[in-house]
């Protein structure tokens, strides 16, 4: 089993969503509970929050400067100089119970991010969308209860998508050029009692890399198949995503979360909610930017 080690003692609610910066070698992440966007420099091992007065599920850079973020009130633009907000569309603005989660951008330069009920206590009441480089906006997968990781492979024809409660990560026959999904099957399930699949990220060599929710583990699963291959033991029970980055992509970034722990729980997991990062012995794929 791969070691980590902890990162930055973050003592995030609900860390998630890291996104690598590789022109200016930053982790940005979200804690969605506290309505924070965190830039954190690994090279100073300084941390900055920019709070946006609601939840926030993502963040991703844009290629023309900033970033463009997934809150519970739809997507949009933040400049974190000045750490203003600019509203564009809220695809659910008639759902005020909902809210964004998981997101990141498609070989396209489209940002895709889906939604979840916020009292979790009905499903399929959410959906996937896209939010395309002309500012539409577009319903992706329907009847998603609690949307999470997504990834899309080497050769730009795979997407990978996760709705924790079903335990699996599905895979999509993806176009490029329209962006459009078909051919839904299973690539990887989790088995009942070893965590919820949460966020993920997909390396060089076209494996996935599954954050376990109440699962204690990162795992390296072959979507080919499906077979486990790998895994990082964390040393807290919700690592949520992950994330590539360091110059060469060779630095596992690992957020967490500490939401609805017992203070039992609390006590045993003193770093919940931090940031972790391992080395695994491959290299990831790089982020790619908003480019609308």
């Amino acid at each position: 089993m791969i070691s980590c080690e902890l990162e930055f003692d973050a003592k995030a609610k609900l860390g998630e969503g890291p996104c690598w910066d590789a022109r200016n070698q930053l982790l940005y992440w979200v804690d969605i509970e506290r309505f924070e966007v965190h830039l954190y420099n690994p090279a100073t091992k300084t941390d900055r929050a920019i709070n946006v007065g609601q939840h926030v599920g993502a963040a991703v850079v844009r290629q023309a400067g900033g970033l463009v973020v997934a809150l519970r009130e739809g997507f949009y633009f933040l400049n974190p100089d000045t750490e203003e907000l600019t509203p564009i569309v809220d695809p659910e603005a008639d759902k005020p119970d909902n809210r964004f989660n998981d997101g990141k951008c498609d070989p396209a330069g489209r940002f895709w991010a889906g939604t979840l009920y916020l009292p979790e206590t009905e499903p399929e009441l959410g959906a996937l969308y896209c939010f395309d480089t002309d500012l539409q906006v577009h319903r992706k997968v329907e009847k998603v209860s609690i949307s999470n990781g997504l990834a899309w492979s080497a050769d730009e024809k795979t997407m990978y998508f996760i709705d924790s409660p079903t335990r699996q990560c599905v895979a999509f026959d993806y176009d490029k050029a329209t962006g459009g999904l078909s051919n839904r099957r299973v690539a990887v399930e989790i088995p009942e009692g070893e965590g919820w699949p949460d966020g993920m990220t997909i390396d060089a060599d076209g494996m996935l890399w599954i954050a376990l929710w109440d699962g204690w583990q990162v795992r390296r699963y072959n979507p080919q198949n499906g077979a486990l291959l790998e895994a990082i033991k964390i040393p807290v029970a919700r690592p949520t995503s992950a994330v590539f980055g360091g110059e060469n992509l060779e630095t596992l970034y690992i957020t967490s979360a500490s939401t609805r722990l017992s203070g039992d729980a609390l006590a045993e997991q003193p770093h919940a909610g931090s940031l972790f990062k391992a080395n695994p012995g491959v290299r990831g794929t790089p982020t790619i930017e908003f480019l609308g």
